[in-house]
């Protein structure tokens, strides 16, 4: 009431003044959101084309697949490293490449681009390399998808892998030689199950032990696995110590390759870990692995005939992921 009293008692001149200064205030304000959308889409459209000003200044980064925009970045965002978000809604500031060749590693399918990680990633890849050498006997890792220059969702085949501390490696060993780019292109890895319950005879001790070493590090927070190669570490684990079982998650897809998550490095605020896996008999060897060993997880849920048609959710996108990634998706 007070302020109404004091608007009323103002010259009608002073009031114009006011309102123009507040009309002045809005359209500064409009046009500084209408500049940064168009600085947002020139850069977008910069490293779609490869060159400056060659794509619309009317693309509209929030109506495209979260998926398609972080898929067009051929490099990294040029600022800070930080993994932002959880591992399955965010992305990846300031990437660092695994080299494709090291004394313990070589990267697979490089044409895929997806060898980028937080530097943190980096470091454990290669020291656990180093140590799977020596604590298992393994040659070294072939290591295949990691995560994308700037992370994000990809447009094939993980739902996972977009704050840089993701890391698959096979379960074929690392050959003595060089591998060309057409053998890291083409090489069939070797599957090490039959079926979901049975492992094949490409299963092995040296596999385990493997599994074993890698899991025993502190930085990392889980290892996924197809579901019998979990029951395999279970019946084969000794030592009164097995508490690294935990660790070890079945999970589909994983036939040849096991999948490395690493915790969130200390120092990265925006970085979202998982809950600490706590299996209720401390190894996982037990009901958690009998529901993956029987018919529920394998099953395809019947549909009902009468039920309407579900639509098919909407694409995720720049919206729905950390307000930072914005600035890294548009970086130059």
């Amino acid at each position: 009431m007070a302020n109404k009293r004091k608007w009323y008692h103002l010259t009608h001149s002073a009031r114009n003044k006011l309102w123009l200064a507040t009309l002045a205030f809005i359209i500064s304000f409009a046009a500084l959101a209408l500049a940064q959308s168009v600085t947002d889409q020139g850069n977008l459209a910069e490293l779609a084309s490869g060159s400056a000003g060659q794509a619309p200044h009317s693309l509209n980064i929030f109506a495209i697949p979260a998926k398609k925009l972080f898929g067009m970045q051929g490099s990294p965002a040029k600022i800070n490293s930080s993994a932002i978000g959880s591992y399955s809604l965010g992305c990846l500031a300031g990437a660092h490449a695994l080299p494709m060749t090291g004394d313990t590693w070589q990267v697979m399918r490089p044409s895929r681009n997806r060898n980028w990680g937080t530097p943190q990633l980096i470091a454990l890849v290669e020291k656990l390399s180093a140590e799977a050498k020596a604590k298992a006997g393994w040659n070294g890792f072939l290591v295949g998808d990691m995560s994308q220059p700037r992370g994000g969702p990809m447009k094939t085949g993980h739902a996972s892998h977009q704050v840089g501390l993701d890391a698959d490696v096979w379960f074929t060993p690392m050959p003595t030689h060089v591998l060309s780019v057409d053998e890291r292109e083409n090489m069939v890895p070797l599957e090490m199950v039959k079926d979901h319950r049975t492992v094949s005879d490409n299963w092995s001790d040296q596999r385990a032990k493997l599994i074993e070493t890698v899991a025993r590090d502190p930085q990392v927070a889980r290892i996924f696995v197809h579901p019998p190669i979990k029951k395999a570490l279970c019946a084969s684990a000794t030592g009164a110590d097995k508490s690294w079982l935990a660790k070890v998650r079945p999970l589909f897809g994983h036939t040849f390759h096991f999948h490395i998550r690493m915790k969130c490095p200390a120092g990265f605020a925006g970085c979202k870990n998982q809950a600490p896996a706590a299996p209720a008999d401390g190894t996982g060897c037990g009901t958690e692995l009998a529901y993956w060993m029987g018919p529920i997880p394998w099953t395809p849920k019947k549909r009902d005939p009468n039920a309407k048609p579900v639509k098919p959710a909407p694409a995720l996108t720049l919206a729905g992921l950390p307000a930072e990634c914005r600035a890294i998706v548009t970086a130059p």
